[in-house]
């Protein structure tokens, strides 16, 4: 499947996806990724192909890469990413 392809099936529009400036500095700071652009990293996660998306209430859960991703259902915000717990 194409990239432009595998996006369209996902249930979230990546390219809709934001965080507030307090959110990228919690995700920062939990996955330790120095100075890199947040919303922009979680962005690309969601675009891998092992990316698994769970809806829970409010909030999608997207695990992939190590880490889980909460994104609010509605407003498409970033919340909080922080590593997977083995």
């Amino acid at each position: 499947m194409r990239q432009e392809e595998h996006e369209k099936a996902l249930p979230v529009p990546v390219h809709a996806l934001h965080t507030t400036p307090m959110g990228a500095e919690r995700i920062r700071k939990n996955l330790s990724l120095g100075e890199q652009d947040a919303a922009s990293w979680c962005r690309e996660q969601l675009r891998r192909p092992d990316a698994v998306f769970v809806r829970k209430g409010k909030n999608w859960y997207v695990h992939g890469a190590g880490c889980v991703i909460t994104i609010n259902a509605d407003s498409y915000t970033i919340i909080t990413a922080h590593p997977e717990k083995i």
